[in-house]
């Protein structure tokens, strides 16, 4: 166990620090891409399908966080899909997710019994509970996620800012509209076991909307989401583990007060991103 003080001087607070931060860091880099093209609930869609896909894993007898991956990508390429190509709007599609698989993970829950049997972590996040194991795993997901937003960052600005400028530069707009959908399945999965699926959402957007109050360019607001993302990871631990909270909620709550913060104090907006 690494000597580190209090509140994080044990090894369960050592454990949710390394995957509050992962999630912290992570989620809003992903976020802000989502923010940008106005499809700020997609990780709500997702989450509710990741649910489905904990209740499968559960009935099945199999580790829940690869049923839930593999139902949050599917759903997730199924959304942009669907959005693509004007077979349902944005809004449209994430509702038919949004009830399918809070509907499906009913269901399924039902048939294998679990609501008391670990099921409630995946839906409000347990984060003082995680192990080594899920910790790392965790900290893989949002790692892998923070290198291919710092990679392909550019590309990803150019297609949700204009698809058709960017067809016409020559990008893979398709391709990167896809690599987005998957990304936001990956950190639905990875924040699971922090905030919960039901809140999942929120920290992907909340410490985005603090970032663009001071930001005036896309790379500066992905930089500041991340670290208010981070801060309300730090910040929200220490205030559980003080007054004996709710980790996950504590943590949003953090999130919130920041943005409400941010909208008083800071600038109300910007007419635009630059490209710096």
């Amino acid at each position: 166990m690494i000597p580190l003080p209090w509140p994080f001087e044990r090894q369960y607070m050592q454990l949710a620090l390394m995957g509050g931060l992962a999630v912290g860091i992570s989620a809003p880099l992903v976020g802000t891409f989502l923010v940008q093209k106005r499809l700020s609930l997609m990780g709500d869609g997702i989450g509710h399908v990741a649910f489905a896909g904990v209740a499968a894993g559960l009935l099945a007898g199999v580790w829940p966080i690869w049923t839930a991956l593999g139902a949050a990508a599917v759903s997730a390429c199924t959304i942009e899909w669907l959005r693509s190509r004007g077979r349902a709007g944005g809004d449209l599609a994430l509702a038919l997710f949004f009830y399918v698989g809070i509907a499906s993970g009913v269901v399924l829950t039902g048939l294998s019994g679990s609501l008391n049997g670990g099921i409630l972590s995946y839906l409000f996040g347990s984060i003082l509970t995680v192990t080594p194991g899920d910790a790392r795993s965790i900290a893989i997901l949002g790692f892998t996620t923070a290198v291919v937003v710092i990679i392909g960052w550019r590309g990803l600005f150019s297609a949700v800012l204009d698809e058709e400028a960017a067809r016409v530069a020559g990008l893979p707009v398709d391709f990167l509209n896809l690599g987005l959908a998957a990304l936001t399945a990956v950190i639905v999965v990875a924040a699971m076991q922090v905030v919960g699926v039901l809140l999942v959402a929120a920290l992907m957007v909340l410490p985005v909307g603090a970032a663009q109050r001071f930001s005036p360019s896309f790379k500066t607001t992905l930089i500041i989401a991340s670290a208010v993302g981070a801060t309300s990871a730090v910040v929200g631990l220490v205030a559980a583990r003080q007054w004996n909270l709710a980790p996950g909620g504590t943590i949003v709550l953090v999130a919130a007060v920041i943005f409400i913060i941010a909208a008083v104090g800071g600038r109300w907006h910007f007419p635009g991103f630059s490209r710096r």
